[in-house]
C-alpha cells in the first residue's frame, strides 16, 4: 500500500519551485493560484531568498502550492491511487486536497489565512523551534517541560521538535536532555503547535466555517492522534485546533504500519518525512519528490505499490 505524504514548514529552500515551473502548464497554474490568494508564489518559489520564504505567511502557501503542483505532475489522485494520505503540520492542508476534501484553490485560500494568522500570533512574542536528535522521549519530554518548552512535534524515529521563546530555546542549547546528540534550530518564525498559536485558532475556525468540505475519497490520517478521519467536516475542525496542539507524526506512522504500508511517497519539497520513515518503518520503500527528475522513479513506485487501499 502506498501512502502519499506532504511536508511541513521548514522544508522550503530558495528557488526550490524553479524546475517544477518548467513543466507544461505549471507556471500558468501557479500564477492563477497567486492571483486567488494575492501572493506571488512564482516569485517566492524562484527568486526570493531564505529570509523571505521563512516568513510564515509566505512559507505555508508556498509549501502547499509546491505539494499540489508536484502531485499533479503524477496525474489525478485516481492515477496515484494511494491507500492513505497525510501531511505534517501545514502539509495536512495539502493532504486534504489530495483526499478531495478541498479543491486546490480552496486549500490555498485556507492556508493563506492560516499563514497570516499564525504569523500574527508569532509576532506577539519572539519564539522559535528546534529539532532534538536522539534521546528517549520519556526523558526528553519532562526535560523540555522543565525548561518551559513544548514538545510541539513528536516525530518518531528519535526526533522531537521543541518550541517556545528564544530564551527558552537558548537554555535548551546549553542544557540538552540526556541522550540527545544535537539540537538544530529550524527555519521557522514561531513556536507552532503550542499555546503561543492560540490566537490563530479562532481565525481558522472562522475561515473553515466558510468552506463546504467533501468527505475524504481516500483514508486521511490526522496529526492530532494518528487516527483516520471519516468526514471532511471533522478534518477541517481538527485543522483549526491543530495549530495550537502538538503534531503526533509518530502516531501517524504507527497507523501507516497498521494499514499495511509498503511505500511512502513525499511530495515536493520532499525529504524530511521520507527520512523519518526510513528509520521508523524498516522495509518500507520511500521516495521524495525533490525535482521533476524524480517523477520517473515515482511513477515506478506507484505502479508497484498503489491501488491497495485500507
Amino acid at each position: 500500500m502506498l501512502v502519499l505524504v506532504a511536508p511541513g514548514q521548514g522544508a522550503q529552500t530558495p528557488g526550490f519551485l524553479t524546475p517544477w515551473l518548467e513543466l507544461p502548464g505549471a507556471k500558468d497554474r501557479v500564477a492563477a493560484w497567486s492571483d486567488a490568494i494575492d501572493l506571488d508564489l512564482v516569485h517566492y518559489g524562484t527568486a526570493a531568498d531564505a529570509d523571505a520564504i521563512r516568513d510564515t505567511a509566505v512559507a505555508q502557501p508556498l509549501l502547499v502550492a509546491a505539494g499540489l503542483l508536484s502531485a499533479a505532475a503524477l496525474g489525478d489522485i485516481a492515477d496515484v491511487a494511494p491507500g492513505a494520505v497525510a501531511g505534517h503540520s501545514v502539509g495536512e492542508i495539502t493532504a486534504a486536497a489530495f483526499a478531495g476534501i478541498l479543491g486546490d484553490t480552496d486549500a490555498l485560500r485556507l492556508v493563506r489565512r492560516r499563514g497570516l494568522a499564525m504569523a500574527d500570533a508569532a509576532a506577539i512574542t519572539e519564539t522559535g523551534m528546534a529539532a532534538l536528535l536522539g534521546g528517549d522521549p520519556e526523558v526528553t519530554v519532562p526535560h523540555l517541560e522543565k525548561l518551559g518548552l513544548t514538545p510541539a512535534n513528536i516525530n518518531g524515529a528519535g526526533q522531537i521538535v521543541a518550541a517556545g521563546t528564544l530564551a527558552e530555546l537558548a537554555a535548551l542549547a546549553e542544557d540538552k536532555p540526556e541522550g540527545v546528540r544535537k539540537v538544530v534550530a529550524l527555519k521557522v518564525a514561531g513556536a507552532f503547535h503550542t499555546r503561543h498559536m492560540a490566537p490563530a485558532v479562532e481565525t481558522l475556525e472562522k475561515a473553515i466555517a466558510e468552506l463546504t468540505p467533501a468527505d475524504p475519497q481516500v483514508t486521511y490520517v490526522s496529526n492530532r492522534d494518528g487516527k483516520a478521519v471519516a468526514t471532511g467536516a471533522e478534518v477541517l475542525e481538527r485543522l483549526a485546533g491543530q495549530v495550537a496542539n502538538p503534531v503526533r507524526w509518530d502516531l501517524c506512522m504507527e497507523t501507516f504500519k497498521e494499514l499495511g504500508v509498503t511505500a511512502v511517497l513525499e511530495v515536493c519539497p520532499g525529504g524530511t518525512l521520507t527520512g523519518l520513515a526510513k528509520r521508523a518503518l524498516p522495509g518500507v520503500k520511500t521516495l521524495a519528490l525533490k525535482t521533476p527528475d524524480d517523477l520517473e522513479a515515482a511513477r515506478a513506485l506507484i505502479a508497484e505499490h498503489a491501488g491497495a487501499g485500507a
